[in-house]
């Protein structure tokens, strides 16, 4: 079952969604193939800390982030990848490394790829390892409102 925080948001705000289940998987791009779904639609989320702060990069599966991109954009003196120590009581209705990119519902900030932005449906993390939940990338970037930009390079 999808995250609590994350299901009851988006009932509440009448988006549409389907959740797929997929065998156990923990990297992205092994996500993303037990669920029959290319890994530019697939979002992960990397956490870092931004001048101490938690925060959330979305990017493609098959992306690596760009760290000094990110630094730039978020206007951060420093930024770095945050551990799974820094972060994994944040998440407290998800399973460690399975959080959905729905930084706003956890008070951090959120900054996507714009390579996601291009896409009709994005799918990503429903808080466990072994679901998805997939929408319109609209939908996503309504109510999270993600800074959009160039944040990610191909792996």
């Amino acid at each position: 079952m999808p995250a609590t925080t994350l299901k009851d948001y988006l009932d509440g705000q009448c988006v549409k969604y389907v959740t797929i289940p997929h065998l156990p998987e923990f990297t992205a791009q092994e996500i993303a193939a037990s669920a029959h779904i290319h890994g530019k639609d697939f979002a992960k989320t990397v956490m870092v800390k931004a001048d101490g702060k938690l925060a959330m990069a979305v990017i493609p599966a098959s992306h690596r982030v760009n760290l000094e991109q990110l630094c730039t954009v978020t206007g951060a003196k420093e930024l770095n990848l945050a551990s799974e120590q820094e972060f994994k009581d944040k998440f407290p209705d998800c399973e460690i490394g399975a959080m959905p990119p729905f930084g706003n519902l956890y008070n951090m900030e959120v900054c996507v790829s714009e390579t996601l932005s291009h896409d009709k449906e994005i799918a990503f993390n429903a808080g466990s390892h072994t679901e998805l939940i997939q929408l319109p990338y609209q939908d996503f970037e309504r109510l999270v409102r993600p800074k959009v930009a160039r944040i990610s390079l191909k792996e």
